[in-house]
């Protein structure tokens, strides 16, 4: 999943996005209003963290505008006000979730997951496909019952073609939604991510679970 984390005050963005991203997740960071609302508009987030306290752009009027250009991921606002009505407004104008500051980063992370489960959400509790089984609450992973240890980022990209089943899935896409945005597409970084979890998932089997289309991509 890509995430977006939208605050203003620097260490505890990087704090958000450091435990996110040893989760597995693709972050990008917001510092103001104006940035996030242009990252929103050229990048396919899953999930958007958003600040309310925001300079340029704040977080009421960042999220009534990417309800307005149809953003469809999850919305999960983070703020130091707790008044009744500030969150009232906040979930009228299209916010799912409102986590009040100081918060636990395992609320947050748990709050992510509840977002994408939603009816209509982008993730499943637990995958199952081709004889495995994928959860991403705990990134385990398992083929025909047997427990395979994957990094976070290896089961991003196992979990991504999971539910992409049956379509080749180019390396581009691959970056876009498994890595972040300073990831450079002339690299060899999906390509030796790819080579590790495919080792990792035919170690003792003999079938090849991931297919290279020459020109298209890869399809489980």
């Amino acid at each position: 999943m890509r995430v977006l984390v939208v605050e203003d005050e620097e260490p505890i963005a990087d704090a958000i996005e450091r435990g996110l991203s040893k989760l597995g997740y693709a972050v990008d960071v917001s510092y103001d209003g104006a940035d996030a609302i242009d990252k929103a508009a050229v990048n396919s987030y899953d999930v958007i963290c958003l600040d309310l306290n925001l300079p340029r752009v704040d977080g009421i009027e960042v999220c009534r505008r990417l309800r307005d250009d149809r953003f469809g991921g999850g919305i999960i606002m983070l703020t130091a006000r707790s008044s009744i009505r500030e969150r009232i407004e906040g979930l009228d104008i299209g916010a799912d979730d409102y986590l009040v500051k100081p918060f636990a980063f395992s609320e947050l992370a748990a709050r992510i997951r509840a977002v994408t489960r939603r009816e209509g959400g982008l993730r499943e509790p637990i995958l199952t496909t081709r004889g495995l089984e994928l959860d991403p609450n705990t990134n385990r992973t398992k083929r025909d019952s047997k427990e395979i240890h994957l990094t976070p980022k290896e089961f991003a990209l196992l979990y991504y073609l999971a539910r992409n089943e049956g379509r080749a899935v180019p390396q581009e896409e691959l970056l876009e939604h498994i890595w972040d945005e300073h990831a450079n597409p002339f690299t060899q970084t999906v390509k030796v991510h790819m080579n590790n979890l495919r080792r990792k998932l035919n170690e003792g089997f003999g079938d090849q679970l991931i297919e290279t289309i020459r020109g298209k991509g890869y399809v489980l």
